[in-house]
């Protein structure tokens, strides 16, 4: 809405402006950009992408025909970003082939070999075995230990994330970087040009380049048009001697870990690795550091020998999702998982903006008698999105699925967990900027004891949250309720 409202005031700008510089050609000028609006809406038509996508993006187009493909151009078109696809996934296959055989994957029944091998041959993440986990249900369990594991490193650390903040967190960390790279450890970082636009100086690669760290900013935020500014690395990796490796859904701030209060308490989590698996997430960061630098030599980080390991035998899958239009395993996975559950699902985001396929699945899985509980934030950080977030409330109590808030504060935790069997933690938000527009990654767990971890720390967390009802939704006032349903129209574009 404030993208529509802005671009209804700039246009009335511009045409106060064209009106008395040139008013006599304002009438040709005027229909020249509806007809330029008219054939952008219908290109979107006939784009591969959800049809509320397109239907969101055709609406302000048509409202607003002087600048309305200009934000589409910034904001919506960037299916097709600086990714080399077909080059990535010749190295995912080379890099990262099937060790699992059918027969192991059916062990734990047909919906989990199938979930596993649409990871494995569809987005080309092999599955695992071989491979311990540990489960943390807050920024402040995970940190310790995440500083801990880093001290250990002896050949290398990679680090990729969103959100990199100047700070106390960042601080611990970067004094352990500087002196392992001083010791001769290979560092590395990659961080956001977006996401960190805000929180570091624009020559802050410059500043760990003399610290002896290796640095790469994606996709700089430039003050140009570009088609691809909307596409993000939204990762969360970090590696450490292609031995241990971290996932997760927090950033590099202090309110991920809680030295600073932001939207009241922040729930996040993480989720370590040790072992095979974490050979997937070294691939994952060395094909993005490829991204925009000469081609790495894999050989030369493959790990010479894995610690004993405390397993299990459950089989994890470290994934990665692009904002390729062919590529949309985040949301495939999270349908799989949605439709395949059959006693609960539970989940847990920071936003709920859902296209309808989720939506159906979700309503669909509730109807036929499974318990979908999901858990946004009370308090939210951006007021339109969490707006957008409660639009969808009553479309899914309606069906029996039960909502509840986590009043504390913030929750920023993004986990799925079904049936005790399946789970996945990561960085992928239910929204459709996660699903189609952002980099995003993650590890699927089956018959993993961290798929336990994840239910009892929903289970936990419950106790602090306010349901939601549809008696709730249906009391508020007439006017909330009509914006609601505008939201949800325009749920894409947030």
């Amino acid at each position: 809405m404030f993208l529509i409202a802005a671009g209804i005031a700039l246009q009335f700008a511009i045409y106060v402006v064209l009106l008395v510089l040139f008013s006599q050609y304002f009438v040709y000028f005027y229909w020249i950009c509806v007809l330029v609006s008219l054939v952008m809406a219908l290109f979107i038509s006939t784009w591969k992408s959800k049809l509320a996508y397109k239907i969101a993006w055709i609406i302000p187009i048509l409202l607003v025909p002087l600048i309305g493909g200009v934000m589409f151009i910034i904001l919506g078109g960037a299916r097709d970003p600086h990714y080399h696809r077909e080059e990535t996934r010749r190295t995912l296959k080379r890099q990262l082939p099937s060790r699992l055989s059918t027969t192991d994957l059916m062990r734990y029944g047909p919906d989990a070999m199938q979930q596993a091998w649409y990871l494995g041959h569809a987005a080309l993440c092999p599955a695992y075995t071989n491979t311990e986990t540990a489960y943390f249900s807050s920024g402040a369990s995970f940190f310790p230990n995440f500083l801990e594991e880093l001290e250990q490193a002896k050949d290398y650390i990679f680090l990729e994330y969103f959100i990199i903040a100047e700070g106390s967190m960042w601080s611990d960390v970067l004094d352990i970087l500087t002196r392992k790279a001083a010791q001769g450890v290979d560092v590395r970082v990659i961080y956001d040009g977006v996401g960190s636009a805000a929180t570091l100086p624009i020559n802050y690669p410059d500043q760990l380049h003399a610290r002896g760290i290796l640095c790469r900013v994606f996709q700089p935020l430039l003050p140009v048009l570009s088609i691809h500014q909307n596409n993000r690395d939204h990762r969360k990796i970090c590696v450490i001697d292609g031995v241990t490796g971290f996932v997760s859904g927090l950033n590099m701030a202090d309110e991920y870990i809680d030295r600073k209060e932001r939207f009241g308490y922040w729930k996040d989590n993480a989720l370590r690795l040790r072992g095979e698996a974490v050979w997937s997430l070294t691939v994952f960061f060395l094909t993005m550091w490829d991204h925009q630098n000469p081609r790495s030599d894999f050989r030369l980080f493959r790990p010479r020998t894995l610690p004993p390991l405390n397993t299990t035998g459950g089989i994890v899958v470290p994934y990665t999702d692009t904002p390729n239009p062919a590529d949309t395993v985040c949301a495939d996975l999270h349908l799989q998982m949605i439709t395949k559950a059959k006693r609960y699902l539970y989940l847990t985001t920071p936003y709920l903006a859902i296209d309808e396929t989720i939506t159906s699945a979700l309503c669909t899985a509730a109807r036929s008698g499974v318990d979908v509980r999901i858990m946004p934030p009370h308090i939210p950080d951006k007021k339109v999105v969490f707006a957008v977030t409660q639009s969808n409330y009553p479309v899914l109590l309606e069906a029996g699925a039960r909502i509840y808030e986590f009043t504390p504060g913030f929750i920023h935790s993004k986990t799925v967990v079904a049936d005790d069997l399946y789970a996945s933690v990561g960085s992928c938000n239910l929204d459709y900027r996660s699903f189609y527009l952002q980099f995003e990654n993650g590890v699927w767990l089956c018959g993993d004891p961290a798929v336990l971890s994840v239910r009892d720390d929903f289970l936990q967390t419950l106790e602090v949250c306010q349901e939601i009802t549809l008696a709730d939704c249906r009391t508020l006032p007439l006017f909330r309720r009509l914006l609601q349903s505008i939201y949800r129209l325009f749920a894409p574009l947030f």
